[in-house]
């Protein structure tokens, strides 16, 4: 999930290298915390929250392979 996460994030925003995902892992679930630059923040975002709702859209996909659940977070 976390190589998924961080692949679609570093084709989205202009600076690459400060794309941080980290993957907290529980018996049943899993949260992705994926970290940008502040400028980038708009670009994994979208509008009207799109393109971060299509993000959480192909993780739960994958999470539903494995029988588990993810919650994608976008922090500052």
């Amino acid at each position: 999930m976390k190589e998924l996460v961080q692949y679609i994030a570093r084709l989205l925003v202009d600076n690459p290298d400060e794309v941080n995902v980290t993957e907290i892992e529980g018996e049943r679930s899993i949260i992705i915390e994926l970290r940008v630059a502040p400028d980038d923040m708009g670009k994994v975002i979208g509008k009207q929250g799109k393109i971060a709702k299509s993000i959480r859209t192909l993780t739960k996909a994958a999470a539903a392979k494995e029988g588990k659940r993810v919650v994608v977070e976008i922090l500052r």
